[in-house]
């Protein structure tokens, strides 16, 4: 779907935003007119009041432009910001997008207001069909265009740049999510990431035998048991002052979760292909950081592996050498994410030496009991960081609630025969699983983990700007985050 901004549209479909029990504005006045006041009428209808995510549909006579005029209910005026704009273009989309009509227009007053109308509108009209062979025209949809017109068009455009950037990552992630595993695999997926070179990144690939001579055990140890290779994939864009240290991003990507010789049950193992959503948002955000031409200096970090259970696999009891040299028993091998991060999470502080780092991993599904599908687990050694991704996740819609980290924890993570279990036990898991990342992070280094385990996919009702399975979390929150903190 085009998006254009005009100061004035024929689109055949006209939306205008209602105050919540507001008048009809008066761009609408015109086509009220026209069609005998059915707009008006529309407005009296007792159920209709304007409430944010309302919507009513008014089908025009022949004798006006317009084939149908939608009222979008904008809620109160005073609490309409760039979420409830988000939203309303979103639910516009979502409900025209297969109306058989092909050109659609809403009128948004502010500028503001307009860029994020039109970033909502792009969200919900994301689809991957890739793999549909039969899809018939009333399956597919109709709405080519979409026209936000505003009086500064060319405000509105200028302000959608960002937003657009960071909906492209978001739309990157989900595609990277949606691919199935035998297309999407470690080294399909860090041929994915060095394409982004035309976008003025720098892309480096890391293979197995590099990766051997660094004393990668922990991430090539849960690789060994697939057919495929093993990456790392290096992303960097250094957009801001020279010599100024970078800020890192790690993803976990495991292309495909088994579970490994620790088998997971067989119901909705499908949805294993989506355990490398860590490294999707990762892989968006740097394609996010790129398209907006982002003054700061921001690496990408991913550790692609896949979780198989051949002969080769890693067993339970396995003890592992991390490259940073302390070692792992390897109790379950489905609590192989952290064994990937480990070792990437080390090589970013040896390589980089960041100002800070994050990293994001849909790590455990005990988060999913803590905070069901509504927030990331935000884990932290560093009060500021921690509370700028808080802040950043409220501003760009991606929430994230802390949980605490501590030594009280440390005890569960106990080995009889090395330095640590892979496991905790049954209580606390994500918070045990942070613990483990935390040994992997030197003195002093400013760190966040994001278990995203329960907010990469959703289930049930969803919101308007999230149609697909993946929801493609992380590089807005990311984006929005370094531009607050980082950026001047």
């Amino acid at each position: 779907m085009k998006i254009s901004f005009k100061s004035q549209s024929d689109a055949d479909i006209q939306a205008f935003i209602i105050d919540e029990n507001g008048a009809l504005p008066s761009a609408a006045a015109e086509l009220d007119e026209i069609s005998g006041g059915l707009l008006t009428e529309a407005l009296a209808v007792e159920r209709f009041s304007g409430k944010l995510g309302q919507h009513a549909i008014v089908v025009m006579p022949k004798s006006a432009e317009a084939r149908r005029v939608v009222l979008m209910g904008g809620g109160k005026s005073k609490d309409r910001g760039t979420l409830a704009h988000e939203r309303i273009g979103a639910e516009l989309v979502r409900g025209q997008a297969m109306s058989g009509f092909k050109s659609l227009a809403i009128t948004v007053e502010d500028t503001e207001g307009a860029a994020a109308v039109a970033a909502g509108a792009k969200l919900a009209a994301y689809r991957f069909d890739t793999y549909f062979t039969k899809l018939k025209a009333e399956q597919k949809p109709s709405v080519k265009t979409l026209t936000v017109v505003t009086e500064d068009d060319k405000g509105a455009k200028a302000a959608f740049k960002s937003a657009d950037a960071e909906t492209d990552g978001t739309c990157l992630a989900r595609d990277l999510m949606n691919e199935p595993p035998n297309v999407l695999y470690p080294e399909s997926f860090a041929a994915r990431a060095k394409e982004l070179e035309k976008h003025g990144l720098e892309v480096e690939i890391l293979g197995e035998k590099e990766m051997e001579k660094l004393g990668m055990g922990g991430l090539l140890g849960v690789g060994q048991g697939s057919i495929r290779e093993s990456k790392l994939a290096v992303m960097k864009w250094m957009g801001g002052k020279a010599g100024d240290d970078p800020v890192c991003l790690v993803g976990k990507g495991v292309c495909f979760d088994t579970g490994g010789i620790s088998l997971k049950p067989g119901a909705a193992m499908q949805d294993m292909k989506g355990d490398m959503g860590g490294a999707a948002a990762v892989t968006g955000t740097m394609l996010a950081l790129a398209k907006r031409k982002a003054k700061a200096n921001v690496i990408g970090l991913i550790g692609l592996v896949e979780n198989m259970p051949d002969g080769n696999a890693i067993r339970p009891g396995d003890i592992l050498t991390s490259m940073s040299g302390q070692t792992i028993e390897v109790q379950n091998t489905d609590a192989e994410g952290r064994l990937v991060l480990c070792d990437v999470l080390w090589y970013a502080q040896e390589q980089y030496a960041p100002k800070a780092i994050v990293n994001l991993a849909t790590l455990t599904g005990a988060i999913i009991i803590s905070l069901g599908h509504e927030n990331a687990g935000l884990f932290s050694n560093d009060d500021d960081l921690a509370e700028a991704l808080t802040a950043a996740g409220k501003t760009s819609g991606e929430t994230v609630w802390r949980l605490p980290l501590g030594e009280a924890y440390d005890g569960l993570l106990k080995s009889k025969f090395a330095d640590m279990r892979n496991i905790g036990g049954r209580a606390a898991g994500s918070i045990t699983a942070a613990q483990f990342l935390k040994r992997f992070i030197k003195e002093g280094q400013a760190w966040a983990h994001l278990d995203i385990a329960g907010v990469a996919w959703r289930e049930g009702k969803k919101d308007a700007t999230d149609p697909s399975w993946p929801s493609g979390f992380g590089p807005r929150l990311l984006s929005q985050w370094i531009a607050d903190k980082y950026e001047d």
